[in-house]
């Protein structure tokens, strides 16, 4: 079981926890009643506010998928942000993808001398298309 399908099953306990009455939704009331339960306060005002936030198709509730971008939203913006500075750092003249010379050029600023054919190796492993280059989607394959 891969550490993705584990957390998944994780939301999806806490999920139906907090899904009082099972309707595949959490509402302002149930959000407000679990956050109680394990000791914590929330206003009915600060429950909506909470819901609104990540409720993107206006029905005043969360639904699961909606409820994991609640949960987990914050931290995958931020890998991604992370993702696309690092890209930047590999890139060549900001040509969208990571050439053998680019990445040799950054694995020496890291202080790790290497040969372009070694580089060519390490791209071919996650160039997905083959092209001899790594794009952003793959450079994120390779990363996660």
């Amino acid at each position: 079981m891969t550490m993705r399908n584990s957390k998944f099953q994780e939301y999806e306990r806490v999920f139906s926890h907090f899904d009082e009455n099972g309707d595949g939704k959490i509402s302002p009331r149930e959000l407000q009643r679990c956050v109680g339960a394990t000791g914590g306060e929330l206003s009915m005002e600060e429950a909506e506010a909470a819901i609104e936030g990540s409720d993107s198709d206006g029905d005043g509730l969360l639904s699961f998928e909606e409820f994991v971008r609640f949960v987990d939203g914050g931290e995958e913006e931020e890998k991604m942000k992370d993702l696309k500075e690092a890209f930047k750092m590999y890139e060549m003249e900001e040509s969208g993808c990571i050439t053998p010379k680019s990445l040799k050029r950054m694995l020496s600023r890291l202080g790790q001398s290497t040969t372009i054919d070694v580089c060519k190796t390490m791209i071919a492993q996650f160039d997905l298309n083959g092209d001899g280059v790594l794009n952003f989607d793959e450079f994120k394959v390779m990363m996660l």
